[in-house]
């Protein structure tokens, strides 16, 4: 197997590491990428990859966050179910987190379901992903500069509500449609929008993540059939690991950046970026 192709993966795998998280757009970073660094590869297998390898990146959620993930277990239980017997085991607040994180999931799911081929064959293109990249990246700056000196109602996951979830999931759903938009960028914009901190809306969008992209690659693979060649599972096996390793430190850096930080740099960064993918493929 040709180490090109290796060292193509580990590039690929880095991007989705880092841009995966940070409300930047995987998506239009992977097609800028993708222009100038094609896998060696069918179409088919290429279209699967670019969706599956952020199964890498959501087990970086799963190991950081599993105390908060895993709803088991009898140690440091603060709202069992039961004081005593097998519902001393079950943690409600988990199981009401995860409870919040399928109802935000289900605007997207549905549309995804049904109109999966439809979008990717009509929105997946550089046009649609430079537009939406500008558009959210103006969107954040408005509102941090709105947001600026305002209280957040909503300070833990917790408090999160029912009916804040679904409108963070209602956002989700526009970045499900529009490719660039950043599925992390638009549900922090709609979670900034309803009062909700900068942290639990970075937190609660890991937590999305993992249906999410699980329920996605898992329609890929099956698409794709699940017929690998040897070349093919070290390539995607390649990516993933690399995309979980970066996904760790990206992860880590954004929680203690926005602590002291707004998302208005990120903001710029999409305008510019999105601004240059105009201009390259006008040129091009």
């Amino acid at each position: 197997m040709d180490i090109i192709e290796i060292l193509k993966a580990i590039v690929l795998g880095i991007v989705e590491g880092i841009t995966e998280w940070l409300p930047v757009s995987s998506t239009g970073h992977m097609i800028l990428v993708d222009e100038f660094l094609k896998l060696d590869v069918s179409k088919d297998f290429n279209d699967m990859f670019m969706v599956v390898v952020q199964l890498g990146a959501i087990m970086a959620v799963v190991v950081l966050y599993w105390k908060k993930l895993f709803p088991f277990g009898k140690k440091n239980n603060a709202h069992p179910l039961k004081k005593e017997g097998a519902g001393a085991y079950i943690k409600t607040d988990i199981f009401q987190m995860w409870f919040k994180t399928l109802v935000a999931c289900i605007p997207a799911a549905v549309i995804g379901l049904l109109f999966d081929e439809w979008l990717e064959e009509h929105l997946l293109n550089p046009w649609v992903v430079a537009v939406a990249l500008i558009v959210f990246g103006i969107a954040f700056i408005v509102i941090e500069n709105w947001n600026k000196g305002r209280q957040p109602r909503i300070n833990s996951i917790d408090d999160l509500t029912y009916k804040a979830a679904l409108i963070i999931g209602a956002f989700q759903l526009i970045a499900a449609v529009f490719p660039g938009t950043s599925r992390s960028g638009a549900t922090i914009v709609g979670a900034l929008l309803i009062g909700i901190s900068r942290t639990v809306a970075a937190e609660f969008t890991f937590y999305l993540a993992i249906p999410v992209m699980f329920g996605a690659s898992l329609l890929k693979l099956v698409k794709f059939g699940m017929d690998f060649t040897s070349a093919e599972l070290i390539i995607l096996l390649t990516g993933m690991v690399v995309a979980f390793l970066v996904s760790i430190m990206v992860i880590k850096f954004l929680m203690d950046y926005i602590k002291k930080h707004d998302f208005k740099v990120f903001g710029w960064y999409r305008i510019i970026l999105g601004a240059l993918v105009l201009v390259y493929f006008a040129v091009r």
